[in-house]
């Protein structure tokens, strides 16, 4: 798979998710950098045509978009060994999967009144209930979650 391919099944999922939360995807706009991934004609034709999303550029790089650039850093630094530790994409892709979901459901943030961005947005008012807590975390899977969640 190439990096373009790669782009694009990860759009395919945030589109899913986007979707499964009643968030529209036709007239979002898409930001990111100059890389040469996102300026490849299959990128471009299936999020601006296709999908019919706004894409916008980084013009100044990283300045641009310090909130997704500071979540990256982060989470590349608190898993870096364990990423490491996968032999193959697929076991890769599901310990990023594990993480995601103990990032945004279990571990508490500061800047989210100590509380994680699911927890937050529920009390904000800003998700409902049924989407508070993925499928996912039901005991088995919390296990697992947690036992990859101490520091690294």
């Amino acid at each position: 798979m190439d990096n373009t391919e790669l782009a694009l099944d990860a759009w395919r999922k945030a589109k899913k998710t986007l979707q499964k939360y009643g968030r529209k995807t036709e007239n979002l706009t898409v930001h990111h950098d100059q890389d040469g991934v996102y300026l490849a004609p299959g990128w471009l034709y299936k999020l601006a045509i296709l999908d019919k999303i706004r894409v916008s550029y980084s013009e100044n790089g990283a300045k641009d978009n310090v909130h997704m650039e500071s979540f990256s850093s982060r989470f590349k630094a608190e898993n870096r060994l364990l990423f490491w530790e996968q032999d193959d994409l697929i076991s890769l892709k599901k310990v990023v999967g594990q993480r995601i979901l103990y990032y945004n459901h279990i571990r508490r943030h500061s800047a989210l009144e100590t509380q994680s961005p699911s927890r937050y947005l529920k009390e904000k008012g800003m998700i409902s209930d049924n989407h508070y807590s993925p499928r996912c975390l039901n005991q088995e899977c919390y296990r697992r979650v947690c036992t990859l969640s101490s520091p690294i």
